[in-house]
């Protein structure tokens, strides 16, 4: 079993069947704050719906595609953040994250953003990282900016969210740039 201490109050633990119960609990818990800003609140109905997502995330590690981690703080389940996939032949990939209402404003993403981003230039060895956020979700998008991101552009109605199409900011970074 991964687990990456980041502190004494974070810590990060690759997605585990045993987990499902915390993380659909969390979800279930906060899916009004989650469904803002992200598409597939719906689909996470049931106990079963996590167990399987899990079951997904443990492919793409088990396919050298990335991976998705749990978030845990002070021990209790906070939130999961993932790669979107690893392109080798382009030496990119893109990372995306969601936290429980609960722990939002702690610093507990900026923490885990920051082992991701290390981890995808050091030992991945790749060159660009890419976040992209909701144009109007800012506490998502502060994060890439205070990392010193590249505010690339914007790609209108990049997703659709239940009613609405939401616009995307996309940032990046290379590994060049990466303090």
């Amino acid at each position: 079993m991964f687990r990456h201490l980041i502190d004494k109050d974070v810590e990060l633990r690759l997605l585990e069947n045993n987990y499902a119960e915390e993380i659909f609990k969390s979800i279930d818990s906060c899916r009004n704050h989650l469904r803002e800003w992200l598409p597939w609140v719906d689909a996470t109905k049931t106990f079963e719906d996590t167990k399987n997502f899990i079951e997904m995330t443990k492919k793409q590690f088990a396919a050298n595609d990335g991976f998705q981690a749990g978030i845990w703080y002070r021990g209790e389940f906070a939130g999961v953040i993932g790669y979107h996939g690893i392109s080798w032949c382009n030496k990119s990939i893109s990372i995306g994250y969601w936290l429980d209402k609960r722990y939002i404003g702690k610093g507990i993403m900026t923490k885990a953003c920051r082992v991701f981003i290390d981890y995808a230039f050091n030992d991945l060895k790749l060159n660009r990282v890419e976040i992209r956020c909701a144009e109007n979700n800012y506490k998502s998008r502060a994060i890439p900016e205070r990392f010193g991101f590249t505010k690339e552009g914007l790609i209108r109605d990049a997703e659709w969210l239940y009613d609405h199409h939401v616009n995307h900011v996309v940032y990046g970074m290379l590994v060049n740039e990466w303090k």
